[in-house]
């Protein structure tokens, strides 16, 4: 009888990000260390509740941002570079001003 050996991914703990502006929270899933990317959450001080329309355009470009970083990380960039960082504040600041 022959065996047949399948590779089993490698996985890596659950990681939890904290940045140091908006209240970015990045929550990575366990993720493939072989070479996949992670999966993940993300949730930021960013989105106002006011509900008028300004306020819901405002939130849905920052949903946009927000989309961008956690995908970021989910494929492995750092996030928590300093250089990375002073993007997110860039971005916000643009966004913010934009739509004001």
């Amino acid at each position: 009888m022959t065996m047949t050996k399948h590779r089993i991914p490698r996985k890596a703990a659950a990681r939890t990000i904290r940045l140091p502006c908006y209240g970015i929270t990045i929550r990575l899933s366990r993720e493939d260390v072989s070479g996949g990317a992670a999966s993940g959450t993300i949730i930021s001080d960013l989105k106002s509740h006011d509900g008028t329309a300004a306020e819901r355009l405002l939130n849905a470009a920052i949903d946009g941002l927000e989309s961008l970083i956690l995908a970021h990380a989910c494929a492995g960039v750092d996030v928590e570079s300093p250089v990375y960082l002073e993007g997110i504040e860039t971005a916000v600041d643009a966004v913010t001003n934009h739509l004001s």
